[in-house]
C-alpha cells in the first residue's frame, strides 16, 4: 500500500457560481464575425457549427453534473519544484497492479482519460483480467487545468518530466510505466531518458521529433507520415507558431472570449480526430465542452500556450534505451514511423501496434482500442522487467 505524503492534499473540482454566471453572460452577448466564404472548414470553424455548440453551452450544458462525474476519481494536489500540481491518483483494488503514469497535451486535459481510467484500474469489470490492473496517475501539466501556473520561465518538457519523476517517488512507486500523447509524448520521452532507475518502459502515440530519412522510395507508412507532415506545415500549424512565439498575445483574446477559446480548441478536434469532418461523430458536445471548460474556468489560455514558447527551441532529446512501445493511430497528425524513430532517439522499441482507426486524442476517441493496446504493451513490458 502506498503511504500518502503529508504534502499531498485531497482535491475536489468546484467551480464557483460567479464563474458560471459570467460564462453564460459572455456567451449570450458574444460578437460574431460574418460567416466563412466556403462550405467546409478550410477557413476555420464554420459559424453555424460553432453557434450550435455555444448555444448548447449557454443554455443546456450542465457543468455541475459534469463536474460531479469528474469528481468520481480521486484528485489530489502536491507542491513539486515550487508549483502546486494537480493529479488524479486512482488506485486499483488489486494490490499488485502496475503503476501507470499517463500525460495529456494541448489542447487536451485530464478529460481525455475519463473513459479509460476505470477500465485500466479495474480490468475485470471491463472485459480484462486482474493481472492487467494499473494504479493510474494522471497529472495536469503545469499551467493547464487545476495545476498551478508557473510564475517564472523554465517550465519546459524536461523540467515537467523531472517533476513527474518526483511525483511518482513521493507516491511511493519505485518502478512505473509511462504513457503519453501530444506534449504527453514529449514528457514521456524525456522521462524515458531522465528517470531510467524507476521508469521501466514508455509508450507513445506521437513522435514529432523523429525526422524522415533520405529515402527515394518511401514505404506506404512513411508516405502517410510525409503527407501528414506536409499538410500540418501548410495548413495546420498556425496555432503552434503563435503559441511558441507570442503566447501572451493570444492569451488575451482566448481568456476574454469563451467563443474564441472554444473555436481555438475545437478546430483541432476537427483536424486531429478520426471524425470524417465532424468531431461530433466521435465525441459528443458534453465531452468537447468538458475539455474546453478546463481551459476556461482556470483562465489557462496563456499559461498553457507558454509550454510551446518554453519547449520549441529548448528541448534536449537524448536517446531512450529503456523498452519503448508505440501505438499508431491512422489519423494522428504525423503517424509514427518505426524506422525514423529507431534511427536516432529510440534504441529499444519492443512493442509496435497499428490501430484500425483513431486519431490524435487516442484515449478520448477510441477508449476500447487504447485500453487494449496499453494492456498488451504493459504485459510485454512486465514480462521483460
Amino acid at each position: 500500500m502506498t503511504v500518502m505524503n503529508k504534502k499531498i492534499e485531497p482535491y475536489s473540482i468546484h467551480v464557483t457560481d460567479d464563474v458560471l454566471i459570467d460564462l453564460k453572460a459572455r456567451l449570450r452577448s458574444s460578437r460574431w464575425p460574418e460567416a466563412e466564404l466556403v462550405e467546409d472548414w478550410t477557413q476555420g470553424v464554420p459559424i453555424e457549427w460553432l453557434k450550435d455548440i455555444c448555444e448548447y453551452w449557454a443554455n443546456s450544458y450542465d457543468w455541475r453534473a459534469r463536474e460531479a462525474a469528474l469528481n468520481r476519481f480521486n484528485h489530489f494536489t502536491m507542491p513539486i519544484d515550487g508549483l502546486n500540481i494537480h493529479f488524479i491518483h486512482q488506485r486499483s483494488s488489486h494490490a499488485n497492479a502496475t503503476p501507470l503514469l499517463i500525460t495529456h497535451g494541448w489542447p487536451g486535459s485530464i478529460v481525455e482519460f475519463h473513459k479509460v481510467i476505470e477500465p485500466l484500474t479495474e480490468p475485470a469489470k471491463y472485459g480484462g483480467d486482474a493481472s492487467d490492473a494499473f494504479h493510474v496517475i494522471c497529472p495536469s501539466l503545469p499551467g493547464f487545468g487545476f495545476s498551478e501556473k508557473p510564475k517564472a520561465v523554465g517550465w519546459g518538457v524536461e523540467r515537467i518530466a523531472r517533476a513527474w519523476a518526483s511525483l511518482m517517488a513521493e507516491l511511493g512507486y519505485s518502478r512505473y510505466l509511462a504513457q503519453g500523447g501530444d506534449w504527453g509524448s514529449a514528457v514521456t520521452h524525456s522521462l524515458g531518458w531522465q528517470d531510467t532507475d524507476h521508469c521501466a518502459a514508455i509508450h507513445l502515440t506521437l513522435a514529432m521529433s523523429s525526422r524522415p530519412l533520405a529515402d527515394e522510395n518511401p514505404s506506404p507508412q512513411e508516405q502517410r507520415a510525409l503527407d501528414g507532415a506536409k499538410y500540418y506545415a501548410q495548413w495546420d500549424a498556425g496555432y503552434s507558431k503563435e503559441q511558441s512565439t507570442r503566447p501572451q498575445t493570444i492569451g488575451y483574446a482566448l481568456t476574454d472570449s469563451p467563443v474564441g477559446q472554444a473555436a481555438w480548441i475545437l478546430e483541432k478536434f476537427w483536424a486531429w480526430t478520426d471524425c470524417d469532418g465532424n468531431p461530433l461523430i466521435v465525441l459528443d458536445r458534453d465531452e468537447l465542452l468538458d475539455n474546453v471548460m478546463l481551459y476556461w474556468v482556470t483562465q489557462s489560455a496563456a499559461s498553457s500556450a507558454r509550454l510551446y514558447w518554453e519547449s520549441f527551441r529548448r528541448v534536449t532529446r537524448e536517446p531512450v534505451t529503456i523498452p519503448t512501445g508505440v501505438g499508431v493511430y491512422p489519423k494522428e497528425i504525423v503517424p509514427p514511423v518505426r524506422k525514423w524513430m529507431e534511427a536516432k532517439e529510440f534504441k529499444n522499441i519492443q512493442y509496435w501496434s497499428e490501430m484500425p482507426k483513431g486519431g490524435h486524442f487516442a484515449a478520448f476517441e477510441q477508449p476500447e482500442l487504447y485500453v487494449a493496446d496499453v494492456r498488451a504493451w504493459a504485459r510485454k513490458m512486465n514480462s521483460i522487467k
